[in-house]
């Protein structure tokens, strides 16, 4: 049998990874955070294995490893987020994913994004792309539940866009190349983790995805730092970009 692709392998992770937190939930062993801690746990220890079974030779970096700065000596790094939406996934939501993103040189080349939680579970990858619907009349912006980035609420306003909250940072990703929104636009602070497997689909699917400011995310860093990040459509980038740009310059 043929060796599974970057994106096929990760997409195929993500899916076994995802079932599992999922019988963890619907067990009713356990709830809230004590639920997102175990999940996390057991997620990050099985993906782990699985790719050091089947690339034993790549560099790793998870939100739930302590990290080894070998990683920065590799050519092919694997960046990850067992859970993202923890808090979405203890409270029973569905607005929660697996990352599995590979990056080389700096920038996330494949990966895959879980959303376990939909109706039967689906996984988005770099290498299986979908056309991308009409754009509507009305620009959509997936926001944080919690916490909508001032930039995106002024954008939105600026553009006569609607505002669309929802869960972790995969999911909001995922919203826009699923067609569900145009721009995810966040500011408050992120990591590698939160963002490399989501840009690898996003840009696999042709968004435009940059800093808010418009220059590259790069990925496999010392300081896995990222504060910000937008991904949207082509049509909405250079619209997006002005109306930050006055935000900074205001």
């Amino acid at each position: 049998m043929a060796e599974l692709s970057n994106a096929k392998l990760a997409a195929r992770i993500a899916d076994e990874a995802g079932r599992m937190l999922l019988v963890m939930r619907e067990s009713g062993m356990l709830e809230g955070r004590a639920l997102g801690d175990a999940g996390d746990k057991t997620a990050n220890q099985f993906i782990c294995h699985s790719l050091r079974a089947h690339r034993p030779d790549d560099g790793l970096l998870s939100e739930e490893s302590k990290d080894t700065l070998e990683r920065l000596d590799k050519s092919g790094v694997w960046i990850i987020d067992p859970v993202d939406g923890t808090r979405e996934y203890g409270e029973g939501r569905s607005d929660w994913a697996v990352h599995i993103g590979y990056c080389e040189g700096g920038k996330p080349v494949a990966g895959a994004v879980a959303l376990p939680g939909l109706d039967g579970g689906i996984v988005l990858d770099s290498d299986t792309v979908t056309p991308l619907p009409e754009l509507p009349s009305t620009p959509r912006l997936v926001v944080s539940r919690s916490r909508p980035a001032r930039e995106a609420v002024a954008v939105a306003e600026a553009i006569g866009g609607e505002l669309l909250p929802m869960g972790s940072a995969g999911a909001k990703a995922m919203a826009v190349v699923r067609g569900e929104a145009e721009i995810y636009l966040h500011s408050g602070g992120q990591y590698e983790w939160d963002s490399c497997a989501p840009v690898a689909v996003a840009l696999a699917h042709g968004l435009h995805c940059s800093r808010i400011d418009g220059e590259p995310l790069v990925y496999n860093q010392r300081d896995t730092y990222l504060p910000d990040l937008l991904i949207c459509r082509k049509e909405w980038a250079e619209r997006v970009l002005t109306e930050v740009a006055k935000l900074v310059s205001t």
